[in-house]
């Protein structure tokens, strides 16, 4: 329980009318979660309203409500404070309820297109392998040191993020490692969080379902990076062209890594097998278990990031080459045959390029890539022509199949996939909408030494359908097909 006029404690509002002192025991911004004496906070959503469920939170028990509009004949028994961004201030409200624990942990958060998991999740691994207690906020999973949390969003509600952060900071965690989308910048969900530092990894075509143009997209980025505070560190993409306009009126310490040219931390591969690669790090020689040019990006991010937050570049080194993939991200599977199998969660035109065009470097001569690859449904339709072009041009063989159809007819959608393969790339396509099929299939058409990319679900344990969430796991499905065959 904390007083209204501490959860509001340097916030810009614009007037309050009623008791400022009140107990406040629960901030909600859904009136279905609202409980006695709670503030509930109206905030405009990109689908529904929260100033339309005032009435409701109040009927539950909200004795405070925060919105920027109010309604005709307001109840007198309720304190209102108004304000002109209601998302922002829930972002601030819950981190002043909640002790403000982001400033009790070196949180450190990770934004762009493709590498926010792995990079996350790395650099967990990696101070917890240094000894420090850790927690993490990914798309794949939560931490508090060793408790795992499940994962609804890729950035928790401010509520939700504030609570966990807190419950970090009582099991006494010295740092926290987050993914930062796009979503949650734009929506104020990281609004009141203290940064010790931002890495940026790239920008390309995604959410513009939500975004609706890629200027917006690019700014929802930046506005993280134009909030950071003077003392934390910046961390960009120099081989992104982005990664500069992060940096224009970005008041903390700037800081570059590219594995193409120079910048303040650098790396090259020297070698790479479907076992890993050996990577040069800031003339450092290193061994590690990934393969791939993203993910000596993504790599060379995490040891510059380690060393910006004070860890020893030896130490880093030694742990980097233990370090494993992320659970989804070109996870092998192997096949007593000697077939290779490979999922990743690349969901996106570039994310996937950069997958196919990895596996065609590691490949020799007669081994054939068999690709499985669908697109999501209620999603930017945009994409899904280029991500069958990438599939088609880059593999010997490409399914495409259904993935998250979510409401939209699973049909329809590789309508839209098959109307970016050309007349030339027709002879190498089968369309199988069950996702299911299509991996037995690429399976029963591999030959030893072949490999199969399975893409677009990663580490999904769900295929999504008109709404209902059915077990499906492809790694599950790749390895029963590899056995069987």
């Amino acid at each position: 329980m904390m007083q209204l006029d501490k959860i509001l404690s340097g916030i810009k509002i614009i007037s309050i009318s009623g008791d400022k002192k009140l107990p406040v025991e629960n901030i909600s911004f859904d009136s279905r979660n609202v409980t006695k004496n709670s503030m509930f906070v109206a905030v405009k959503g990109s689908k529904t309203d929260g100033h339309d469920y005032i009435e409701n939170a109040i009927k539950a028990g909200a004795s405070a409500v925060v919105c920027e509009v109010v309604p005709v004949n307001p109840d007198k028994k309720i304190c209102w404070i108004i304000t002109d961004d209601s998302a922002k201030v829930l972002g601030q409200a819950a981190s002043n309820f909640f002790g403000n624990p982001s400033s009790s942990l070196k949180l450190v958060g990770v934004t762009g297109t493709n590498g926010k998991t792995t990079i996350a999740t790395l650099l967990y691994k990696m101070f917890t392998s240094l000894g420090y207690k850790c927690g993490l906020f990914s798309t794949v999973c939560n931490y508090v040191i060793d408790k795992e949390l499940p994962a609804t969003h890729t950035t928790p509600d401010p509520v939700q993020l504030n609570k966990v952060m807190a419950e970090m900071s009582d099991a006494g965690c010295n740092y926290a490692f987050m993914e930062v989308s796009s979503h949650s910048t734009d929506q104020q969900r990281i609004a009141g969080l203290k940064f010790a530092g931002a890495i940026f990894t790239n920008l390309t075509h995604d959410h513009l379902d939500y975004h609706k143009t890629f200027d917006n997209y690019l700014a929802a980025k930046k506005s993280w990076f134009d909030s950071l505070p003077e003392n934390a560190f910046a961390l960009v993409n120099a081989d992104d062209k982005n990664g500069k306009v992060m940096l224009q009126n970005c008041k903390a310490h700037h800081y570059t890594f590219s594995v193409k040219g120079m910048a303040d931390f650098r790396c090259k591969i020297i070698e790479q097998s479907f076992e890993g690669m050996g990577l040069k790090i800031m003339g450092e020689e290193v061994w590690t278990k990934f393969i791939g040019n993203f993910n000596a990006s993504n790599l060379l991010a995490v040891s510059a990031a380690s060393e910006l937050l004070g860890a020893d570049r030896k130490e880093i080194l030694t742990i980097l080459s233990n370090l494993t993939s992320v659970a989804g991200r070109l996870e092998v599977i192997r096949s007593p045959e000697g077939i290779t199998g490979i999922v990743d969660y690349a969901h996106t035109p570039d994310a996937l390029l950069n997958v196919i065009s990895t596996l065609n470097k590691i490949r020799e001569g007669s081994v054939n890539l068999i690709t499985v690859v669908g697109a999501g449904g209620d999603r930017d339709k945009t994409k899904r022509p280029k991500m069958a072009a990438i599939s088609a041009e880059g593999s010997t063989k490409v399914i495409l199949t259904s993935d998250n159809p979510r409401t939209e007819n699973p049909e329809r959608i590789l309508d839209d996939m098959e109307a970016g393969i050309g007349p030339d790339m027709k002879r190498k396509t089968l369309r199988i909408c069950d996702r299911r099929e299509a991996i037995k299939t690429a399976v029963m058409m591999a030959k030893p030494g072949d490999v199969i990319l399975v893409a677009g679900k990663g580490h999904e344990p769900y295929q999504e359908i008109n709404g209902v969430k059915h077990h499906f796991d492809d790694r599950e499905e790749l390895k029963k097909a590899l056995l069987q065959k």
